[in-house]
């Protein structure tokens, strides 16, 4: 039989266990902020290595290539991928922030009963609809 999550925890109300919520809920916001940075470093290499090549193959004469569309597909991944870690990473940060606000914390969480929000969910929002943008433009703009 399963314990209850009540029963998993006897949390005591002290300053102490309460700097050590907010201890452990800034180590979670720290930890997004980083997966932010990652975003934006892979979503931003991914469309530059498309923009040099593509620049680079205007300044070159016309040569056989062997693949001339790698740096299309390799700009693509890395945009993809830095999408992919963004929306993972703001899955994991929401389900922290819903487990350190939940019942077993709430008496030493904070003044207020709701979890407090911050701008990096909006910052990391306004990330994914840059990055999508940058998909839809190497994937239609350059052949």
């Amino acid at each position: 039989m399963a314990e209850s999550d009540d029963a998993r925890f006897d949390v005591q109300l002290s300053v102490g266990n309460h700097f050590s919520w907010l201890n452990t809920r800034l180590s979670v916001e720290r930890t997004f902020l980083s997966w932010i940075r990652t975003s934006i470093s892979l979503i931003g290499f991914g469309f530059t290595i498309v923009q040099f090549f593509q620049h680079l193959q205007t300044m070159e004469p016309a040569a056989e290539r062997r693949h001339p569309g790698a740096p299309r597909d390799l700009g693509l991944a890395l945009i993809a991928s830095g999408l992919g870690c963004l929306v993972v990473a703001s899955l994991q940060y929401r389900r922290g922030l819903q487990y350190l606000w939940g019942p077993p914390f709430r008496s030493i969480a904070g003044v207020d009963s709701t979890a407090q929000r911050t701008p990096a969910m909006f910052a990391a929002a306004v990330l994914t609809l840059i990055g999508i943008a940058a998909l839809v433009s190497v994937f239609v703009k350059f052949p």
